[in-house]
């Protein structure tokens, strides 16, 4: 208890029952504030024929249908609240397009991964879920495609609103580009003028992912057409306004708002990297925003529209505050339908945590502790047990009876939605230091477009220090295995998941892996008899990876920007 309590105080939490209410709402501004002047002020703007149109931007949800715990970070600590859920964030929806007719209402991805329903259901359970909140138009994420081609498809194409992306095209095989598979643009038609969309997704989800799941899609960099299809929506469309909806992550979408190609384009609504920008960066051509994840925000983008121009523009980041809001019954409906048959097996509690669990920081969290612990225990002859940079995965940090953290099934599938065959195999000293800096590089890479979207790999076995901010190739400045320096000409054994799609000799995109081979362990096997075992557990980070140049609080690799993660 002495070693829980003294984590909690070095998050500023002890003391405080883990939960740190809110002093404030956006919700709770939006209803008590603006409903009763809106509906005065927009007639009166009207008249003098001034509008205010209203985009409002949902990402990175992953398949969360019910409030959960979220992590903030003010005044240098952590607090939770609730927030979010399926039938909250319609309900939002709903009062904010009320308040403003002159609404439009998107999502930039990731609807279909992320929860064991989605799981069970390869993601069908949610299309009533977002068709019955009258989406306006749908861009895909990097993780529609975890189950195939064909079945991406077939999602997308049930929503009943548009879809567009700009840069996903068919492969008709030896890299020959067939047509896109979804339309490049949309039109906004309102107020008198027109607003043009274009989509662009990941394009590197073939390296990031089991490279399977994109199997017969090319995906091409977003400069490659888009000032062909800004000339198009500028200059054969006439639109007034144009707005890029990305899922490529806010690095790559700050390198892209500072690029020639992005000429002409006003905004970028972005997502991937779960980043929260309450004030728009200003780049180069455009400004840049994404709002967060798992439905916990809404961004809200208002555009002044005078005599067929738009003059000027105004941003908020909306909470989804749960206790805030009365959820729509419809939705609420839906989701209680859909999980019906799986609800016992989702709720089933597997362990416990006797600290919060998250993924919020760039280099060590509770959440990749608990699955580097779990691992090393199944697999105890192994030297290095690793674990990807994942950045999905909602927090949990509410006790319940026990006055213990309740570790479910379903949270389980929260964390590691996808349930990847344990690899082991061999490698060098020199291979493991190349490998890391490769990663690192990944990361902290110093241009923007370099940065590949995830965070610093995790692994237990292995103790590295690093420079987040030295020059690429030479981040590392020590590596210990078992407590002696690391050898560059020794073999060591390794332990990671299997990608499906990687060749054979791959291992956590480490190439020339000797004596590859599965176990007959998946992840979830694994770290369900770790938890029948060895719980409550404390999954404290050990400090297994170090940036000797930035705190170990880090909450974004973005760099360079007016830009703080809170």
């Amino acid at each position: 208890m002495k070693q829980r309590r003294d984590f909690l105080k070095s998050l500023g939490l002890a003391g405080l029952g883990i939960t740190v209410a809110a002093p404030f709402s956006a919700y709770a501004n939006i209803t008590e504030q603006k409903q009763a002047t809106t509906g005065t002020s927009l007639a009166s703007a009207q008249t003098k024929g001034m509008h205010t149109i209203s985009i409002l931007q949902t990402t990175d949800v992953h398949c969360q249908v019910h409030p959960h715990d979220e992590l903030f970070w003010e005044e240098g600590q952590i607090v939770f609240r609730k927030t979010g859920g399926y039938a909250n964030v319609s309900a939002m929806l709903k009062t904010l397009r009320e308040q403003n007719p002159n609404s439009f209402t998107l999502d930039t991805g990731d609807m279909f991964q992320g929860s064991e329903l989605s799981v069970e259901t390869s993601g069908r359970a949610f299309v009533p879920v977002l068709n019955a909140m009258d989406y306006d138009l749908y861009l895909p994420g990097n993780w529609e495609v975890v189950y195939g081609k064909k079945n991406m498809q077939d999602l997308m194409g049930s929503l009943s609103a548009p879809k567009i992306c700009t840069n996903m095209y068919h492969d008709l095989g030896s890299g020959r580009r067939g047509q896109l598979i979804f339309q490049p643009y949309h039109i906004w038609n309102v107020a008198g003028i027109k607003v043009g969309f274009l989509g662009y997704t990941d394009l590197l989800v073939p390296k990031r992912q089991s490279p399977i799941y994109s199997k017969g899609i090319l995906y091409t960099a977003p400069e490659e057409n888009l000032a062909h299809y800004v000339d198009v929506l500028k200059n054969q469309e006439k639109c007034q306004y144009i707005i890029i909806i990305a899922h490529l992550g806010l690095s790559q979408q700050i390198a892209l708002a500072n690029r020639q190609e992005c000429n002409g384009v006003n905004y970028i609504l972005g997502g991937d990297t779960h980043e929260r920008v309450r004030k728009p960066i200003e780049c180069k051509y455009a400004k840049v925003v994404e709002p967060g994840a798992f439905g916990s925000f809404i961004g809200k983008l208002d555009l002044t529209v005078e005599d067929g121009k738009v003059t000027g523009d105004n941003y908020e980041l909306l909470e989804v505050t749960a206790d805030k809001i009365k959820p729509d019954p419809v939705v609420a409906k839906i989701v209680a339908d859909k999980e019906k048959p799986y609800k016992d097996t989702i709720n089933k509690i597997i362990g416990y945590s006797t600290i919060p669990l998250y993924r919020y920081f760039v280099v060590e969290n509770p959440i990749d502790t608990l699955v580097l612990d779990g691992l090393k225990w199944k697999f105890k002859h192994v030297d290095i047990v690793l674990s990807n940079g994942f950045r999905f995965c909602p927090p949990n940090a509410t006790p319940d009876h026990t006055g213990n953290i309740p570790i479910t099934e379903g949270y389980l599938f929260d964390m590691l939605p996808v349930d990847s065959v344990v690899r082991t195999g061999k490698v060098t000293g020199a291979q493991l230091l190349k490998w890391l800096e490769k990663e690192l590089n990944n990361v902290f890479a110093e241009r923007a477009e370099n940065r590949f979207g995830g965070w610093v790999v995790k692994f237990k076995g292995m103790e590295v220090t690093f420079n987040a901010f030295g020059p690429e190739g030479r981040r590392v400045q020590s590596v210990t295995i078992a407590g002696r320096p690391l050898e560059t000409g020794r073999t060591y054994s390794v332990l990671a998941c299997e990608r499906e799609g990687d060749p054979e000799d791959m291992l956590c995109r480490m190439k020339n892996v000797k004596e590859a081979k599965n176990t007959a362990h998946t992840l979830h096997s694994a770290l369900t008899d770790y938890l029948k075992a060895n719980s409550p557990v404390t999954p404290i980070p050990k400090g297994n990876a170090v940036a000797l140049d930035a705190p170990k609080t880090l909450l974004s690799q973005v760099t360079g920007v007016e830009y703080k993660f809170c």
